[in-house]
């Protein structure tokens, strides 16, 4: 049987590129767990990977270097386990509810919908700005904010 050989492709020809398809190129971007741990390290200025396995296993938790650093290339293909969160959490210094989300932006495609502690009131009214062009965001925020002017060159 004899071996095929893989097609040679010319690197430098771009017109022989295609275009990534949209949901590919969001899922490339959507990196909110490794962006943070890329952030700790601040590309070797900061915490060392082998700091964030150690604080973790101090916290009772066996995260590797290694583990740390796919998690820093995005390189990780799963969503970690609710007891890795924990150790990423310890590893990097972070509350637990941040490592939380940015795993859930990461993984899930989650995309945060609630105001808690907030009334209906409030939760409406940010509904209906989250929905506005980015321009009428911008005049709303101009306005409340001379209203808030206003209010203290009255008082």
């Amino acid at each position: 049987m004899e071996a095929q050989k893989a097609p040679r492709i010319n690197r430098d020809d771009s017109t022989s590129r295609e275009p990534l398809p949209d949901d590919l190129v969001r899922d490339m971007d959507r990196d909110d767990l490794s962006r943070l741990v890329r952030e700790v390290n601040d590309d070797g200025h900061g915490v060392s990977y082998q700091a964030m396995a150690d604080r973790a296993a101090a916290a009772g938790y066996s995260l590797s270097k290694p583990y740390f650093q796919k998690m820093a290339t995005n390189a990780v293909g799963s969503a970690p386990t609710p007891e890795r969160l924990q150790g990423i959490a310890a590893g990097l210094h972070k509350p637990l509810a941040v490592v939380q989300r940015a795993a859930a932006v990461q993984y899930l495609a989650y995309e945060a919908t609630e105001l808690a502690g907030y009334d209906e009131d409030i939760r409406v009214i940010v509904a209906h700005l989250a929905g506005m062009a980015k321009s009428e965001r911008r005049r709303w925020q101009a306005m409340m904010e001379a209203a808030e002017r206003s209010a203290r060159d009255d008082g």
